[in-house]
């Protein structure tokens, strides 16, 4: 329930900035994309440099006003979920993952069957669907594009988690030699995040089958 709402707030928030930036396009004013220009697309309603019409930025005001409602609303359904984690010995274990936090551990609450169902980490991330097809000819199994079936919500989150991770070692460099430094050297972005997603799905099914906390593994293991 509290997954959903959220949902729904985000897609209205999303569906209000559009229009705000529609708005303002119409007369020339253009900000670069993302919820983080919102402030560029406020200052052009409240003090435009060229200024729209009266209308315009009447609707321009009302379409604030929403969006910063929504905005209100979704931090509130997220400290909500926030604590529901917390108090969730289960969630607690998975959020120790890189990438995962409190709405993927309550997501995975919600719409994923008990982990027990899985024969391995392998078979769980495969319902949820981050793995490239697979296509065996002659004896050779040959990878294809990823697959889109699955349990969408859940392999949303964990590919926006891999985004976050991804972001955080671009920003600040990943350790010499693992596997993210020689993922970010030779393949794509969205590549990578996909393949990291696929990993976090195995950790997810790891921590929560044995029943124990995230453990980063040892660099030096991974280097030898």
């Amino acid at each position: 329930m509290i997954f959903r709402t959220r949902e729904i707030l985000v897609m209205q928030r999303t569906q209000l900035i559009n229009s705000l930036r529609g708005l303002l396009e119409e007369f020339g004013v253009i900000a670069p994309t993302g919820r983080a220009n919102i402030e560029k697309l406020c200052e052009q309603v409240h003090e435009p440099d060229s200024p729209p019409s009266d209308n315009a930025v009447e609707v321009g005001q009302v379409m604030l006003e929403q969006i910063n409602l929504c905005q209100d609303k979704i931090e509130h359904v997220e400290k909500k979920t926030l604590q529901a984690a917390k108090t969730d010995e289960e969630a607690r274990r998975v959020m120790t993952i890189p990438g995962v936090g409190s709405i993927t551990a309550m997501a995975l609450q919600a719409f994923a069957p008990d982990m027990a169902r899985f024969e391995n980490g392998r078979h769980f991330a495969a319902w949820l669907g981050p793995v490239p097809k697979q296509k065996s000819t002659s004896g050779n199994s040959i990878l294809g594009r990823t697959s889109k079936m699955g349990q969408r919500d859940i392999r949303r989150l964990l590919i926006s988690g891999a985004m976050a991770v991804l972001s955080d070692r671009t920003r600040n460099g990943a350790a010499e030699g693992s596997w993210m430094a020689r993922m970010l050297a030779s393949k794509l972005e969205k590549l990578i995040a996909v393949t990291l997603a696929n990993k976090m799905a195995r950790m997810i099914w790891a921590v929560t089958t044995k029943r124990q906390e995230y453990r980063k593994p040892n660099l030096t293991a991974q280097t030898v």
